[in-house]
């Protein structure tokens, strides 16, 4: 199987996992993953994530030319600000998660760090999330969003719409965001009821020992 192939396969499964779950519904979220020569694959516009054709996965090329497949998401500049701006980006997760998008809602969600530190794992995974402002869907403002971040963040939460994060590989892009929403959802579930955080000295641990980007 070539390099495209199992990457299409991969988006294909990883989506129906996720819309399964009830992570994102109807035709909302998408994915993209860059190959080894540069191009894109990404999810096409208007298509639900429960019902992917891998032969149907856009294929852009390095000038976001379409190559083949259906027309891509409308999210694109979303996608290439990670790409241009984290050289080990290898591929883009975006949800419209519920747990994260009430989160983003609530006026005392901190802007610069929106996850409160409930458990290790999001600290490992995402380092620290930003809140993004509003943005109208497509608006290439939220692509200038995150270029303004320069690299530094690898996740962020859209305010009222959902999160985006960026990993080496699909995989890994699909298991941070995956942490985020669950921490979102943890993070509403104690809301009110002071719970016992992980330190600060436990958090500077964890981003030392796992050499947590913590921009």
């Amino acid at each position: 199987m070539t390099e495209g192939a199992r990457l299409r396969e991969d988006i294909c499964r990883i989506a129906k996992s996720m819309f399964d779950r009830g992570l994102t519904g109807g035709s909302s979220g998408n994915i993209s993953a860059r190959l080894s020569d540069g191009t894109i694959l990404m999810t096409p516009t208007g298509s639900s994530m429960g019902f992917l054709d891998p032969a149907r996965i856009s294929h852009l090329d390095e000038n976001l030319t379409l190559l083949s497949g259906d027309q891509p998401t409308k999210e694109i500049p979303l996608h290439t600000a990670f790409y241009d701006t984290r050289n080990q980006t290898g591929a883009v997760v975006h949800l419209h998660s519920t747990h994260s998008v009430a989160l983003s809602m609530l006026p005392d969600t901190d802007a610069d760090n929106m996850l409160p530190p409930v458990t290790p794992y999001a600290i490992m995974k995402l380092g620290r999330v930003k809140l993004l402002p509003f943005f109208m869907p497509g608006d290439a403002g939220m692509g200038d969003a995150v270029r303004g971040l320069a690299g530094k963040r690898s996740a962020v939460v859209l305010a009222n719409h959902g999160p985006v994060v960026a990993g080496k590989d699909v995989w890994a892009a699909a298991y941070a965001i995956e942490e985020l929403e669950e921490t979102a959802k943890l993070a509403l579930l104690t809301n009110g009821m002071d719970p016992r955080m992980l330190s600060p000295d436990q958090v500077g641990k964890l981003v030392t020992q796992f050499d947590v980007d913590w921009g």
